[in-house]
């Protein structure tokens, strides 16, 4: 099985186990040494406090001190519909960028496939070039 169908399995798991009814969203992404990280996004009374399915799982990899290699996001609108691929925000994509250009992020597409591509990719005109620097 492929890096990119494990962290989707281990994306849907959640979703399934989390929210077995419903909606339900979960991210998953991969660090240096092979982990499978997995979160979803908290419940808030307040959209202003929300926060995206990636960052439990970023801030893990934090925790852990290990570097992300690739990044996916997941929703359904209920238990009977299928699973879609969500890009990444452009914030979740900065929170990437810690790991440099080369983090793979899975991307939305019209067919739904898992099709996964570079930071760099994603950001050819990254802010970062006014610094001389490359992504």
């Amino acid at each position: 099985m492929t890096i990119e169908q494990t962290l989707f399995d281990e994306a849907k798991l959640l979703i399934e186990r989390r929210y077995p009814t419903g909606w339900g969203g979960a991210a998953s992404v991969r660090t240096d040494s092979g982990k499978i990280l997995t979160s979803i996004a908290p419940d808030t009374k307040n959209d202003g406090l929300s926060l995206c399915m990636e960052v439990g799982a970023i801030l893990e990899a934090h925790k852990l001190n290990e570097a992300v290699t690739h990044s996916l996001c997941i929703y359904r609108e209920d238990e009977n519909s299928p699973f879609v691929v969500l890009t990444p925000c452009g914030i979740c994509q900065e929170r990437l960028v810690h790991w440099g250009g080369d983090v793979l992020a899975a991307i939305s597409n019209t067919d739904n496939q898992l099709i996964f591509k570079s930071l760099r990719e994603l950001q050819p005109h990254h802010w970062s070039m006014v610094n001389g620097e490359e992504l």
